[in-house]
């Protein structure tokens, strides 16, 4: 008797609890690495944010990268990320038999579980991503969505699939955004946003228009002490392969320099800034800077008069900050990454079909007077 008295209660209970989740699930983003694939997953933030704005939302992500997260972070004024869980697997994996390794490991486990989670997003599509899923804790009915299948000429690692509760199968050919937003619709079971009605947000505008003024030594200055304009050139990638000629860098520096502006040619380690010298030395005007963090980046790229740059993680920032951007693409597919949401972002090129100088300037002609 005391059973059926207390059915209706329990049923009303576990209803309510069941309509709390729906209207604040505790979500984790699993996206880990590296800079570009990192900037093109931030838009679901977004997405989720506009459908669930009382969910609890974290993501786990390489130390390296926490820094591209925290314009997103929550706070009095503003709803973002409510947690940024940061690991340090690419370090840790060169000292596997280290004590400190091991005793960061355990502590990042402790803040991980330190929330049940209720839908967990994977969008990686690697084994140490999936691994993350595992170890996170999660409520019974739990959805763990990742990547179903393998896109091409993206990094995919079919065993990942074990750790999902649903494998969501996307385009062949998918842009990485889309790719991310598929997974995510997947999991809450909502229409698959179409990227023209509701193009990808990434960054605050407030946060954008605040970035600093990043000053360093060769750079021009106005009479009133302004820098004169400059333009980016991303000449460097971790994939030879997917390089621009230096020939094409020194042709179109010559022309940028004799319009008035000055060529900047910034590196990431010694062989680069040898290239970037090599490049300088035959541009009147040009310079290569100091070495630089990813903070520091955000100036750098957010007072560029324009950024001209392969496929790669810094011109994606451009790109995303909503800044006069020109793409080059040499030998990956245009479709995976390409800036589709602004009118001042030019795609040029495609696997194996590198774009011409002129080409090039047509486009940063275009893209300047957008």
């Amino acid at each position: 008797m005391t059973s059926q008295h207390q059915t209706p209660a329990l049923e009303r209970m576990q209803t309510s609890q069941a309509a709390q989740v729906a209207q604040a699930p505790k979500i984790l983003l699993v996206k880990l690495s590296s800079l570009g694939d990192v900037l093109h997953n931030l838009p679901i933030v977004w997405d989720l944010r506009k459908r669930l704005p009382h969910a609890q939302i974290d993501w786990i992500v390489e130390e390296a990268y926490v820094h591209l997260l925290e314009p997103l972070k929550t706070t009095t004024t503003f709803k973002g990320i409510d947690r940024i869980i940061p690991v340090a697997f690419r370090r840790w994996r060169k000292n596997l038999f280290s004590f400190k390794t091991w005793r960061e490991f355990f502590a990042m486990r402790k803040v991980l579980q330190a929330t049940t989670y209720d839908v967990v997003l994977e969008t990686q599509g690697l084994l140490k991503s999936a691994l993350v899923c595992a170890l996170a804790k999660k409520t019974n009915h739990a959805i763990v969505a990742g990547l179903g299948n393998a896109t091409e000429h993206s990094g995919y690692e079919p065993m990942a699939r074990m750790f999902y509760t649903q494998s969501v199968h996307v385009p062949v050919k998918c842009h990485a955004i889309d790719r991310s937003r598929w997974v995510m619709c997947s999991a809450f079971d909502w229409p698959l946003l179409n990227r023209n009605e509701e193009p990808p947000r990434f960054y605050p505008q407030a946060f954008i228009e605040k970035l600093p003024l990043l000053l360093f030594e060769g750079l021009k200055k106005t009479a009133k002490g302004d820098p004169a304009p400059y333009v980016l050139c991303f000449h460097s990638t971790a994939r030879a392969a997917k390089r621009w000629p230096n020939e094409y860098w020194v042709e179109l520096g010559k022309v940028l320099s004799s319009q008035g502006y000055q060529v900047i040619l910034p590196w990431g380690n010694e062989s680069e800034m040898k290239v970037s010298a090599l490049i300088a030395s035959q541009i009147p005007g040009a310079i290569v800077p100091r070495a630089f963090s990813i903070e520091q980046a955000y100036s750098l790229v957010a007072h560029a008069a324009l950024t001209i740059g392969v496929d790669t993680g810094l011109t994606h920032l451009s790109a995303v900050l909503g800044k006069p951007t020109v793409e080059i693409y040499c030998d990956s597919p245009r479709w995976k990454t390409e800036g589709y949401w602004s009118w001042v972002i030019a795609n040029l090129g495609d696997m194996k079909k590198p774009p011409s100088v002129n080409e090039l300037l047509e486009a940063a002609k275009i893209v300047l007077a957008a």
